[in-house]
């Protein structure tokens, strides 16, 4: 119960400031307001929006069911976690954040937002080549090897079955 406490905490914190603040200041320096009328793109935002949301979910909930930690490095899993959406690619949570970010990029057709995405996503993956993956292979080993070479890191492999 307690790890579920401070996952929720953590990813509340990291959802509020990278995905909620940081996107709010940059539309309200950019002067874009919410659209007058939902239209297709509002309403494919949304959509993509919610897949975001229901991919990182997915892997805050297999992070604490699976890993007993949270996504936070500070408080990382205690075992491996490659079930879940992690058999599908080696980031999920990171590509459920960027499709939210996206979303909202569309949503408000913010061209500040979109830039945004492509840093948040470009910072992701310099996190994850430098410290994640490394500090992975250090605690787990050949297991993470071994998961390595079946999930790639950020496409999933198509027309493999695993």
């Amino acid at each position: 119960m307690f790890v579920a406490v401070r996952a929720l905490t953590y990813a509340t914190l990291f959802i509020a400031v990278l995905l909620i603040y940081l996107p709010a200041r940059l539309l309200s320096r950019s002067g874009l307001s919410r659209p007058a009328a939902i239209a297709t793109p509002q309403i494919l935002a949304m959509v993509i929006g919610a897949i975001g949301a229901t991919i990182a979910l997915w892997c805050i909930v297999t992070f604490i069911w699976i890993g007993k930690g949270t996504p936070a490095p500070f408080d990382a899993p205690r075992r491996l976690v490659v079930r879940g959406p992690y058999r599908i690619v080696r980031n999920p949570m990171y590509i459920g954040a960027t499709l939210a970010l996206l979303a909202a990029a569309l949503f408000y057709g913010s061209l500040a937002l979109l830039l945004y995405s492509a840093a948040f996503i470009l910072a992701c993956h310099l996190f994850v080549i430098i410290y994640e993956e490394p500090t992975l292979r250090r605690t787990f080993g050949f297991d993470y090897g071994a998961y390595c070479q079946k999930v790639n890191r950020w496409w999933p492999r198509m027309g493999e079955s695993g």
